[in-house]
């Protein structure tokens, strides 16, 4: 049969572009459709936007710092329309980016809505009807808000980058990585912050003691973290929004934004008519290649619920032009992937909390929490954490754990390292860089538990 592509990609983000490109250039002939905006969630509304947002919310302690290293400061004002122009003018520029890295591999672009007809033929919201020998889906994930009495008055993350205003007062639900990165961004930024997570600690999955230290750091940083608490219901009122607590208490802000997690974008996509089995939470079921239970439909990235970080998706998405295009059966490695989490502090992390860890290995942790030179002269308490989760027969290290500045930056290096198999010994032989926060990754010689 003849197609009308080689490969059909739903999807723009970075996990279906990769692979739409990596194809073409290997000769394929490829389509790809996006119903927004081409660089999906990383670019346009997650990673990009909102590590520029950390990054303006961290001034506000950086002058504090300066002062007490001699500097004397003048008035401060923060312009939030500003800010916004700014990051809007670097994400039209990412997205051209994206579009010529298409175009100029002769990857045909189609701006609209993809839908499934079945295993081989997509229906476009122009009307055409298009058909692929091999069908990508990549339509990554949405925000996820419950059913709460009230919910048409809250943002997700997906509309903070569209306000025209810096809200003064703004609560924060949810507990994740989402919620505690923007209760930290709203908070540099001068607004004052109250966070609802019904759990009994925020940022459920990582090492527990990471959890402990950077809500105390949060909340000593002025943010009115809540835990065990969760909305009943919001009515908006002339004075702004009215909370009521599961508790029976209640609080009045301006703006509501939920980030209590996200859902796969599969509604509506013509997935089960086509034969391609969901999980429970509509995520597309994939086996270690990325196919899908049609043989001709694979699915990468946060779709599919495995890990939803975007080098995660890019590596998917050449694994499977590998697979598909390249007659090399390639399967991601999902071990050991480290990942930031940009919290005020921040977080690196990779490999096996100490909890998990203790689970299934015999253990050996190595700890050390200190205050970092740059805090001294300014005054500031925040005291950095590192550990290192060592197995005790192999001696490999299987997690490494930082909160403090520039942990994602160390993750990276430390990453490498870990995966490498590398152990507790290699850690040790290795000359430590000073002074730096770093070297506290081999200086530390005794377990603490």
């Amino acid at each position: 049969m003849t197609y009308d592509f080689d490969l059909f990609v739903i999807g723009g983000g970075s996990g279906g572009v990769r692979a739409g490109r990596v194809a073409a250039q290997g000769g394929a002939r490829v389509g790809l459709a996006e119903e927004y905006r081409m660089g999906g969630t990383c670019v346009i509304r997650g990673c990009v936007p909102k590590k520029l947002m950390v990054y303006a919310s961290g001034y506000s302690e950086m002058m504090d710092d300066a002062e007490g290293f001699g500097w004397k400061i003048g008035a401060r004002s923060f312009d939030w329309g500003k800010m916004i122009s700014k990051i809007d003018t670097e994400l039209d520029r990412l997205e051209g980016l994206y579009r010529k890295g298409l175009s100029g591999n002769d990857v045909t672009i189609y701006n609209a809505r993809a839908v499934l007809e079945d295993g081989h033929t997509v229906k476009l919201s122009t009307g055409e009807t298009i058909t692929a020998k091999w069908i990508l889906v990549a339509t990554g994930g949405r925000p996820f808000v419950p059913n709460v009495k009230g919910a048409e008055h809250v943002l997700t993350s997906n509309d903070v980058f569209k306000l025209k205003h810096l809200p003064k007062r703004i609560m924060v639900v949810g507990g994740g990585y989402i919620a505690c990165e923007f209760a930290g961004i709203f908070n540099g930024l001068g607004a004052r912050v109250t966070q609802f997570y019904r759990g009994a600690q925020i940022l459920r999955g990582f090492d527990g003691e990471v959890r402990g230290h950077v809500a105390d750091e949060m909340i000593r940083k002025g943010i009115n973290l809540r835990l065990g608490t969760d909305v009943e219901e919001i009515k908006k009122r002339d004075d702004g929004l009215h909370v009521t607590c599961t508790n029976g208490s209640s609080c009045v802000v301006d703006m509501v934004m939920y980030a209590t997690g996200r859902r796969p974008n599969t509604e509506g996509l013509g997935l089960e008519e086509a034969g391609v089995k969901l999980g429970r939470q509509g995520e597309i079921r994939v086996d270690r290649f990325s196919a899908t239970s049609c043989e001709s439909i694979y699915a990468v990235g946060d779709v599919t619920d495995r890990l939803q970080l975007t080098p995660v998706a890019i590596r998917e998405g050449m694994a499977f032009v590998e697979t598909v295009f390249n007659d090399n059966p390639t399967a991601m490695d999902h071990e050991f992937v480290a990942t930031a989490v940009f919290t005020q502090p921040e977080i690196g992390t990779v490999g096996c909390t100490e909890e998990d860890a203790r689970d299934d290995f015999d253990i050996e942790v190595y700890r050390a929490a200190f205050r970092p030179m740059a805090n001294i002269l300014a005054g500031r308490d925040e005291r950095m954490l590192m550990k290192l989760i060592v197995e005790k027969n192999s001696r490999k290290v299987i997690g490494c754990h930082i909160v403090g500045p520039a942990a994602g930056e160390m993750i990276q290096l430390a990453g490498v390292a870990i995966k490498m198999g590398a152990t507790k010994e290699d850690f040790d032989r290795t000359v430590a860089v000073h002074p730096t926060a770093a070297e506290e990754l081999v200086t530390m010689k005794e377990p603490v538990r």
